[in-house]
């Protein structure tokens, strides 16, 4: 069995089908058995006790590994959000918040000096402007 971790490392484990999931963790990650995430084809490998084969993991799998933070076995850990730095109560501003008014903001920009700077675009630049109004007119239109 493959153990792949979020840094994109990978362990070779070995196991016996009959291995459960508890003997798994204990065995490649001793003293930190509740920390340890084992993920099997978008699966969270929860119940200890499920043997290898009767989770239909056979001979080079991948299971992905993920260490949470805190010692909560029994729930899911999402992924803890980094400090986003000061923001007011009520206004949850984060990068993905300000991602299409800072694009809308370039693309004015762009446009802005397509018109009154003309003789510094070619034509390839024009028409690569526009396409990228396009696209970026269609995901936010698809976003929202």
């Amino acid at each position: 069995i493959r153990l792949k971790f979020l840094n994109d490392t990978e362990e070779v484990a070995v196991a016996r089908p009959e291995d459960t999931v508890g003997i798994l963790k204990s065995k490649y990650f001793p003293g930190q058995e509740s920390q340890m995430k084992l993920i099997y084809r978008g699966q969270l490998l929860q119940d200890q006790a499920r043997t290898l084969r009767s989770l239909r993991i056979t001979d080079n799998c991948v299971i992905h590994c993920h260490r949470s933070r805190g010692a909560a076995a029994a729930t899911p850990a999402l992924p803890e959000p980094g400090p986003a730095g000061p923001a007011a109560p009520g206004l949850p501003l984060g990068g993905g918040t300000l991602m299409v008014p800072t694009v809308m903001v370039v693309l004015a920009l762009g446009w802005y000096f397509r018109i009154n700077y003309r003789q510094l675009f070619t034509a390839p630049a024009t028409v690569s402007l526009i396409g990228v109004t396009v696209l970026v007119t269609f995901l936010a239109f698809g976003v929202y």
